[in-house]
This record gives C-alpha cells, structure tokens and sequence, in this order.
C-alpha cells in the first residue's frame, strides 16, 4: 500500500536544522516507541512534507530537505509584540504565572477570533514580549526516515479528523457535543477533544 490521500502512514525518522554553514543538529526523532502517524491529505502536516510523503511505501526510506519557504516561512520580526501585562492575569486578577513565564507556548486571540500559539520571550515588571512566528520559522529542515506502515484511514478517525481543532462548535469540550467522536477511542487525533 502506497501514502495516499486518506491513508494513515507510520514513519520514523529525524529531523535535522540546517545551519547556514551546512552543519546539522537533530531537533526531532520519531521513533518505533513513539512513530509520527499522521492521516495523508487531511491537513496534518506541511504541504511539501506531504509531497515528499505522497506515493513512498512501507519499509520505503525517505532523505528529503525543506527550505523556509517550503516549511515555516521566514522569521518575521514584526511577529515580535510587547504587550501590557495585564492582558495575562488570571480570575483573580493576578498575574499568571503557572502559565505566563520566558519560553512558555500561550494562546492567544487575534482580533478575528483566530486562535494562535505565542511562545513568551520576555516578561517585566508591567509587560510581556511573545513572539508569534514558528518555533521553526525562517529554518531549513532535513528529514531522514522510513515508512514503517500504511493503512486506510477508519471512518471515525476520519469524522474525528474533519471534526477537529477543539472540536469546531464545543470548543474542544466532547461533553457539549452533539457529536459521537468521543465514542471512538481513535479519534480526536489530539485535538483537544478528550471527552
């Protein structure tokens, strides 16, 4: 069985970021104990790593290289904003620090309601500096790996897939639902959706 659109693929493999100098330092395994199995065609990952992916086999190697442009585009320093600090106060109007420190990852909400991931760069005594590029912005990525298996995708997993990203209407809470995804112990996919 080939990686196809709506085929479930197994891989193991590391990532490597390129430095300008051509060295390489490994940031990301996948491993047997612990493979990356995503649903081909569905959104999961990037475009060109899906196109790299598309056609290869089980027990198929793969050794391919994403530029920026092909990954996480480029690091955008207007993506760096100091905010007031209370923006992140809790219920009880204190500063959040359980959650709100330097390398923290933090949701934030744009002004259309979009939802993204800020990682905290900088706190003081009355502001907070987040950074909302990738972690993986402006990096050129080498993966080296292997398909370790291939399979057709269930109908849950593939209503969980379309029913994913907390969730759409119950905000990632399966009890407000009036789906059944929670029902399937393969779906979700780690979206939130936990039931």
């Amino acid at each position: 069985m080939k990686i196809e659109n709506q085929k479930v693929a197994t891989l193991i493999y590391e990532m490597f970021i390129v430095g300008e100098d051509g060295k390489q330092e490994v940031t990301e395994r996948a491993t047997l104990e612990q493979p990356l199995i995503y649903c081909h065609g569905e959104g999961m990952m990037l475009p060109s790593f899906e196109s790299a992916m598309l056609g290869k086999e089980v027990d198929e190697a793969f050794d391919f290289t994403l530029t920026p442009d092909q990954a996480y585009g480029d690091y955008d320093e207007q993506g760096v904003m100091t905010l007031d600090k209370k923006l992140f106060y809790n219920g009880d109007d204190e500063f959040d620090s359980e959650r709100v420190y330097e390398g923290a990852i933090v949701p934030m909400t744009t002004v259309d309601g979009q939802i993204i991931n800020a990682q905290v760069v900088e706190i003081t005594d009355d502001k907070v500096t987040i950074d909302l590029n990738h972690p993986l912005a402006g990096e050129t990525l080498h993966f080296v790996g292997k398909v370790v298996d291939v399979r057709d995708v269930t109908p849950g997993e593939l209503k969980a897939l379309h029913h994913r990203g907390g969730c759409g209407h119950c905000k990632g809470r399966c009890d407000d639902c009036e789906s059944d995804c929670k029902k399937d112990s393969q779906s979700c996919c780690g979206s939130g959706c936990q039931g």
